[in-house]
């Protein structure tokens, strides 16, 4: 899901540069030119209010963010290069300090065998 709003916001920021449709401008071009302009048009108009509401969201944690990466960018950059896979890892998680800690994972839970013969559990 994730994947396809990105892709969604692409085609948007691709559209911006398509003359509107409504132009009876169709001299010289073929049906699949005008469906495809016809087509993003559409698209635009779809994703406009979501587009919209991220412009209202950023102007609005905005500073706070900007803040956060400019005191915490160099020190997350720090722990992103120690880390070779983030899948060997659980999602962080809040302690009732308020402190946040990321848990590596088991090789089991990793699925790495464990030097054992029977390093998929199962039974012989």
């Amino acid at each position: 899901m994730k994947t396809f709003k990105a892709c969604v916001v692409i085609a948007a920021l691709c559209v911006s540069g398509v003359p509107a449709a409504a132009e009876d401008n169709t001299a010289g071009r073929s049906l699949i030119e005008q469906g495809m302009e016809l087509f993003l048009k559409g698209l635009q108009d779809e994703i406009a209010p979501t587009l919209d509401g991220f412009s209202a969201l950023m102007e609005e944690i905005g500073p706070g963010l900007q803040g956060f990466l400019e005191e915490m960018g160099p020190k997350l950059g720090a722990v992103f290069s120690k880390v070779e896979d983030w899948s060997n890892y659980h999602a962080p998680e809040m302690l009732p300090n308020g402190d946040i800690i990321m848990r590596k994972k088991t090789p089991e839970e990793i699925g790495e065998p464990n030097g054992d013969e029977n390093s998929e559990g199962v039974e012989l």
